[in-house]
């Protein structure tokens, strides 16, 4: 209990804390709030040619968007301000992602998901930027453990509210985006400008103001930043992407009963959370080295697992290490960029990790059908994340970091 009252009094901005999560699930929200709907929206769209293939190209359109804008959506959060931004942001993305549920057009839907994903560009790498803003390292650790927490709590939400909506009517799913208006009125309410440093360098002097306002763009960090986060990302979606051809490998082929066999492992992506906020008290080489040894064990597991119950231990792992994987990557990124930069870093981490989404199937597709099967490129993704462990920890070890306070 006493534990309890320590973490939570090390939380401060309490209100924006809590913002900054719910704001942050919006992108994540805007694809899975209409994979239960698929089939309904193509059975809808029946006599629309290639239905079949272009309503799922629209579901996934914005992360697409995402990919291409998010580095631009930094330059802009960098030049004009991450709190009016993130305002313009939120509050389009509740009117744009609502329009399918007035539109009989498919391709005119599929321009509005288009202009979702450009909202979720912002909206996501603003709000990574100012947890970085707000918060010193040891309570920023904290926040991104509670993002990593929450989420998967609001998918099962909104998993729920979906099915009802759609059962009304078969575009109903698209008025669960409304929820971005009360989000919108909390930031207005809670979300703050902070200071530029240059307003303090200032205060100091106007030498140290110059100096400060005279600092380029690191683009060998960001090209650091990028290619890390790409290589993580492939690795992330390994499991999400194809998990299921993996599970008929091994004699399990019903939806059902793939969906049942997943549901416990699935939890400990929580666990994962967990363990990212125990290990970061160590260097960023730690908690990426850590992460992708679960993803090694985890992957590679699936890889060699021959019943259900050997599928699901590897699951646990390849679970335990996707938890720990994005707000380890997140919280190393924000170290790489100052203020004055740090929308453009952002936007960066953002567009490779949604790019490693649709990257990731094709490569693992091509080691499928090269090495045989599915399970085989399971273990190919297992055998080159434990290679990169294996780096990030010798890295680790010549820097021999102290660990930080909890």
């Amino acid at each position: 209990m006493q534990l309890a009252r320590k973490f939570y009094a090390s939380l401060t901005l309490k209100p924006q804390g809590a913002t900054m999560i719910v704001a942050g699930f919006l992108p994540v929200f805007a694809i899975i709030a209409m994979f239960p709907v698929v089939a309904a929206i193509i059975q809808h769209f029946k006599d629309v040619p290639d239905a079949a293939i272009r309503v799922p190209a629209m579901v996934t359109a914005p992360g697409y968007a995402i990919a291409v804008l998010a580095p631009f959506a930094g330059l802009f959060v960098d030049r004009f301000g991450r709190r009016p931004l993130l305002l313009a942001c939120t509050f389009f993305y509740g009117i744009v992602g609502t329009l399918p549920f007035f539109l009989e057009n498919l391709d005119v839907i599929f321009a509005s998901r288009l202009l979702l994903g450009v909202c979720e560009a912002g909206i996501l790498t603003i709000v990574n930027t100012l947890i970085a803003d707000y918060w010193e390292d040891g309570e920023r650790r904290t926040w991104l453990m509670l993002q990593g927490l929450v989420g998967p709590l609001f998918q099962s939400l909104v998993f729920l509210l979906v099915a009802a909506v759609a059962a009304w009517r078969w575009n109903g799913s698209f008025l669960v985006y409304l929820v971005a208006l009360p989000i919108f009125v909390a930031m207005y309410l809670c979300i703050f400008e902070p200071r530029h440093p240059d307003q303090q360098a200032a205060t100091v002097g106007p030498a140290a103001a110059t100096a400060a306002s005279d600092e380029r763009f690191p683009m060998a960090t960001a090209i650091l930043v990028g290619s890390l986060t790409l290589f993580c990302s492939m690795l992330y979606y390994v499991f999400i992407v194809n998990g299921s051809i993996a599970w008929a490998e091994v004699g399990v082929t019903n939806p059902m009963a793939v969906s049942k066999a997943t549901f416990v492992p699935s939890f400990f992506i929580l666990a994962g959370s967990i363990l990212f906020r125990i290990v970061s008290r160590y260097s960023n080489a730690v908690q990426i080295a850590t992460f992708l040894l679960f993803f090694a064990l985890g992957l590679g597991g699936v890889g060699l697992a021959h019943n259900v119950v050997q599928m699901q231990v590897a699951l646990v792992l390849q679970q335990t290490g996707a938890g720990m994987a994005v707000p380890a990557l997140i919280a190393w990124s924000q170290t790489k960029f100052s203020f004055r930069h740090r929308g453009r870093g952002m936007g960066v981490w953002t567009s490779c990790f949604f790019l490693g989404q649709a990257v990731s199937p094709i490569l693992v597709g091509l080691a499928a059908r090269t090495l045989g099967s599915m399970q085989m490129a399971f273990l190919a993704a297992g055998a080159i994340a434990l290679v990169a462990a294996a780096m990030g920890a010798l890295l680790a070890m010549r820097r021999q970091p102290m660990p930080l306070p909890a």
